[in-house]
């Protein structure tokens, strides 16, 4: 049960790499069903469309942390007191300072 949790929870070519060193043929067998499966154009496809998804709602919200970054700056807010609110580091805040944005 524990090497199955350990396939399933493995993140990197490494880990995978390890299990099968163990040399359990149920192990193997699942990684390379599993290695078939991922290089397929369908599959590849489907991790592309959910990256770009995760940078377009990390860059909104990186974003919409700006926007209020320029509103406490426009209220004369301090900004280290900006950057701990909005998640911007100081440099960020700073930037938007001298951009006047």
């Amino acid at each position: 049960m524990q090497l199955w949790l350990s396939l399933f929870s493995a993140n990197t070519e490494e880990e995978l790499e390890m299990i099968e060193s163990l040399e359990v043929p149920e192990m193997n067998e699942a990684i390379s069903a599993y290695r078939r499966i991922t290089v397929t154009p369908e599959f590849k496809e489907i991790e592309r469309l959910r990256s770009r998804a995760r940078h377009e709602e990390a860059q909104a919200l990186h974003d919409k942390a700006a926007s209020i970054a320029r509103n406490m700056l426009k209220r004369n807010r301090p900004i280290d007191e900006i950057a701990e609110d909005t998640g911007l580091t100081r440099e960020e805040v700073e930037g938007l300072q001298c951009n006047g944005q």
